[in-house]
């Protein structure tokens, strides 16, 4: 006697599908609340570096002007002077030291002019300060 075997239909397997589950998903908020803020705040810094890089730059070229004006005029026998420059838009603070300089073999020939240009970038002072030096005697020789 044949043994009869039945065969049972089964129905057709449908393919998984992908999903997240509960703690992969949370996972993720979690990490997204602690890279976003950390993200946000580089670029803030990173924008502040620009910004304050940009008007160091700036603050240099009004040293420069200020250092360059006061040798050729020979308005450097004060020993402070200061004011404010434009460059652009923005204006900037200056202070020009006139002092002897110390490692002169020439008993005070020399002069140490320095000049601090000072600005304010998002909220924070910065200077900016360059020194170079002159002979006094050329304005004691001059006619």
């Amino acid at each position: 006697m044949k043994s009869a075997v039945r065969r049972i239909k089964r129905a057709p397997r449908r393919p998984r599908t992908a999903a997240f589950t509960l703690a992969e998903v949370l996972a993720a908020l979690l990490f997204m609340a602690i890279v976003i803020p950390v993200a946000v705040e580089a670029m803030h810094i990173a924008s502040r570096a620009g910004i304050v890089a940009a008007r160091k730059s700036e603050a240099a070229r009004v040293a420069v002007r200020v250092l360059n004006e006061n040798i050729v005029t020979t308005n450097w026998n004060q020993s402070v002077q200061s004011g404010t420059l434009a460059e652009g838009i923005r204006q900037f603070r200056w202070t020009l030291h006139n002092d002897p300089w110390t490692q002169d073999p020439y008993q005070n020939a020399m002069r140490q002019l320095s000049v601090e240009v000072a600005f304010t970038a998002q909220g924070q002072d910065y200077a900016v300060r360059m020194s170079t030096l002159v002979d006094s005697s050329v304005l004691t020789n001059t006619p």
